[in-house]
């Protein structure tokens, strides 16, 4: 027998010999993701929705809102696994840029042009945006956009939304009442971009 064939042999012979050694490696299932904190719904979600409720804050019908700062808040919607919420709606309010809200408690102080209140429906991959001003503080209050996910006639979750580095945060009970990793949850920076503002919330539901 050829010398290179025996040596094949005697390779393969010495790799079965060889002890199987057991490593204790095991794959582990992902860590279930943190639902983003529930937060007070307050006193001024819309009583009737408006006629336009659209992604867009800054167009109330014809009427077009020229105060503030333009901001997009975009994210997306996943459960505790990660996967995209399909049927989801997300739904945002806030005040204008005087710190009013369109809503009978306040007052109907609120400037007509500014929509106020969004809703949109997820896209397949469970992604959202509104276009709207940074928000503003007012009397108590530390800059914040009311946020709720729906899903049917189920409400997910209800929650705010607030501006990361604003120095109102640290005076306001709402947000001072949310532990350290539940304050990062739902505090981003309002970044500067080329179309205005950007801040991005991703949002995490049980289902």
């Amino acid at each position: 027998m050829a010398p290179r064939l025996l040596n094949r042999r005697h390779a393969a012979a010495a790799l079965v010999a060889l002890p199987v050694v057991w490593t204790g490696i095991r794959a582990q299932p992902a860590p279930a993701r943190r639902a983003t904190p529930s937060q007070t719904e307050g006193p001024f979600y819309p009583v009737s929705l408006p006629k336009d409720m659209d992604f867009d804050l800054l167009r109330n019908g014809t009427l077009a809102y020229t105060r503030g700062q333009p901001a997009w808040v975009e994210g997306s919607v996943t459960d505790l696994q990660g996967k995209a919420v399909a049927g989801a709606q997300v739904e945002i309010w806030q005040c204008d840029e005087a710190g009013h809200y369109h809503h009978p408690g306040d007052g109907g102080r609120a400037d007509p042009s500014f929509q106020g209140f969004g809703r949109v429906a997820v896209e397949a991959d469970g992604s959202f945006r509104f276009r709207t001003i940074r928000p503003v503080a007012y009397s108590g209050r530390t800059p914040h956009i009311h946020v709720k996910v729906k899903l049917g006639q189920r409400e997910l979750l209800t929650t705010q939304l607030y501006v990361a580095g604003d120095p109102h945060n640290e005076r306001d009970p709402i947000w001072r009442s949310l532990d350290a990793q539940a304050r990062a949850a739902v505090t981003v920076p309002f970044q500067p971009g080329a179309d205005g503002l950007r801040a991005s919330f991703p949002i995490v539901v049980g289902t």
